[in-house]
């Protein structure tokens, strides 16, 4: 088997199916080795395994995971790939093809299909587009899954892994963080993928908590107020929540008050067990 990593047999691969790079889909292919192993052992991918692949492409990081996991399920959107992918992956009885768009699928129902019920492990090449639904779908949803390893674009990795003060923290950081706790494993340029897009990547594995650290009395709650704070947020948290009608003004200062906290805060200086707590009082 001719590993797909190698330029030359992508572009052959790609010449023989007279493939079109879609933008809608965001298609960018993995030409280096060393990333992907990266990926592999940042993921600690096992026979034990059964890993969930979402957009795999032409294959490139399926033939990796399809010899180091015990079962795979790639899940392709692309009609055009489908035939691509049954030729690449011939040589891995234990990966399967999933023709389907990631959003619409059931992936709690995948793991109770594919390893009964038992926690999954997700790795990825996401299109930068998509990242951020397809990565609350899993945390939200309740998806059991060990970990997520996902190549992501670098601003988006430095978002979930941000602390709260900085420029990069906001709605996205504080989701991550209360399901998982992230790790930049990897920083990527350009030129290790084909064709090469215009900004870097990064390799972030996001491993969920066993013991939650936080855990909010309404998450829905909780998740409202974070939304309303970094919608406008330059505004004051007091004045960000009421603009966006999550709470009256003096209801929040009451709220702060009680919390210790200035009422000229702004949303991006509080932790998430400060939004907890602020939804709860709320």
């Amino acid at each position: 088997m001719t590993y797909l990593v190698n330029p030359s047999k992508t572009v052959e691969i790609l010449t023989k199916y007279d493939f079109r790079f879609q933008k809608k889909y965001g298609q960018n292919f993995l030409i280096d080795s060393h990333v992907l192993d990266r990926i592999m052992d940042g993921a600690a991918i096992t026979k034990e395994d059964f890993v969930l692949e979402v957009g795999p492409g032409i294959g490139t990081m399926t033939q990796f995971l399809g010899e180091r996991a015990g079962s795979v399920l790639a899940v392709e959107i692309d009609d055009e790939l489908i035939p691509v992918l049954k030729e690449t992956l011939a040589d891995h009885p234990n990966v399967s093809v999933l023709h389907a768009d990631i959003l619409k699928v059931d992936v709690a129902k995948i793991a109770d299909e594919y390893n009964g019920g038992r926690p999954i492990k997700v790795v990825a090449n996401l299109p930068y587009y998509i990242t951020t639904p397809i990565i609350m779908g899993l945390l939200e949803k309740k998806v059991p899954f060990e970990s997520i390893t996902v190549m992501v674009q670098k601003e988006v990795a430095d978002r979930m892994q941000a602390a709260p003060g900085t420029k990069d923290y906001g709605a996205l950081s504080l989701a991550v963080q209360y399901y998982t706790k992230p790790e930049i494993i990897a920083n990527v340029p350009p030129n290790c993928f084909m064709p090469r897009p215009k900004v870097g990547s990064g390799v972030i594995r996001l491993i969920r908590h066993e013991t939650m650290p936080v855990v909010a009395a309404d998450e829905a709650k909780m998740f409202a107020v974070i939304r309303a704070a970094f919608n406008q947020r330059r505004k004051t948290l007091v004045n960000a929540l009421a603009g966006g009608g999550v709470a009256e003004k003096d209801k929040t200062l009451e709220a702060l008050s009680a919390m210790g906290l200035r009422e000229d805060i702004r949303g991006e200086r509080l932790s998430v067990a400060e939004f907890a707590r602020l939804s709860e009082l709320l």
